[in-house]
């Protein structure tokens, strides 16, 4: 039944547009998230990048410093070397591509679960139609942000090449999406999309898969109700398996995204995400896939338990279901 235009114009605006004020309170709780974790989201990358075999096979001079090893002193060192806001490198077009990202995979699952799928007359959700839901919208939400993510990644990467004497890539964020689209054009922006949608697969089935299960499970099954400590507990186990999930395809995105490239746009090190991944695995063992993986896990984890906790309290707020 349609609601007269006249009351239309009365009802609060996450009533009038939904997707759009779930869409934008999702991106103000990533922005928080984002903001709280972002160091451990730096050093991991840094991490992602040593002892990276191809590009001592390509006869880069970088490979010839001693790298950082484990992720305390490689935090510390950004520190010493670089200066503590530098722990924050990279974080504005982190924020761009989170608000991207998060609104558009919160609001594809959403519209999957109560519209696609369907729950089932007792509330129900089954895993498998969440374990769908949650990776295509995990694909949906990265291949809109892909650029946002491709730009984070090479920033977060300028400070490591001031200290080898290497001129700066970029003068800011704006001026590194305007380089970036003017070297490799619009595909250009799109570099890595294909590792970084099968990360975003495999995390978000892991984040809001666990998230939607272990919650609905608690409050149909236990004492638990809706409330901030049912909340906490879904998105502890939500971050531990995103990040067993995501952490390899993590590093193969990372180090696409960051490897040098010709006139053409065309990558130096790597064909393919494929081809990355033989190559990691060749040159530097199967475990070089968890390489960063203690704070990508550290991090993730009260990425989401900050992102959950702040998205369920704006949703209540906001007059919006919770989740």
């Amino acid at each position: 039944m349609s609601v007269p235009e006249e009351e239309e114009t009365l009802l609060p605006l996450t009533q009038r547009w939904p997707r759009t004020s779930k869409f934008l309170l999702s991106g103000c709780a990533a922005t928080v998230a984002e903001l709280a974790t972002f160091p451990l989201d730096l050093t991991k990358t840094r991490l992602q990048m040593q002892g990276e075999a191809a590009l001592a096979r390509l006869g880069d001079g970088a490979t010839e410093s001693a790298p950082y090893r484990g992720m305390v002193r490689t935090a510390l060192g950004i520190v010493q070397e670089e200066g503590f806001l530098k722990l924050w490198q990279g974080v504005t077009p982190a924020i761009y591509r989170h608000v991207v990202y998060s609104g558009g995979r919160m609001v594809t699952y959403e519209h999957l679960r109560e519209v696609v799928f369907g729950k089932s007359e007792d509330k129900h959700y089954p895993l498998w139609k969440s374990v769908i839901g949650g990776m295509m919208a995990g694909v949906i939400g990265q291949f809109l942000a892909n650029p946002t993510d491709l730009v984070k990644v090479q920033m977060q990467m300028e400070g490591k090449r001031k200290l080898e004497g290497k001129p700066l890539r970029f003068r800011g964020v704006h001026h590194a999406f305007a380089k970036i689209l003017a070297e490799g054009g619009i595909r250009g922006l799109w570099a890595g999309w294909v590792p970084n949608i099968q990360r975003a697969a495999l995390v978000n089935m892991g984040d809001l898969t666990t998230y939607d299960t272990v919650k609905h499970y608690l409050v149909l099954n236990t004492p638990l109700e809706e409330n901030i400590a049912t909340h906490g507990l879904s998105s502890l186990c939500s971050g531990l398996v995103a990040s067993i999930l995501g952490t390899p395809a993590d590093v193969i995105k990372s180090r696409i995204m960051n490897q040098p490239r010709d006139k053409q746009g065309r990558g130096l090190l790597y064909k393919s995400s494929t081809d990355c991944l033989i190559q990691a695995v060749q040159g530097e063992g199967f475990l070089s896939l968890y390489k960063g993986f203690l704070p990508s896990w550290l991090r993730m984890t009260p990425w989401s338990m900050v992102f959950w906790l702040t998205y369920e309290k704006i949703r209540e707020m906001s007059g919006v279901s919770p989740f």
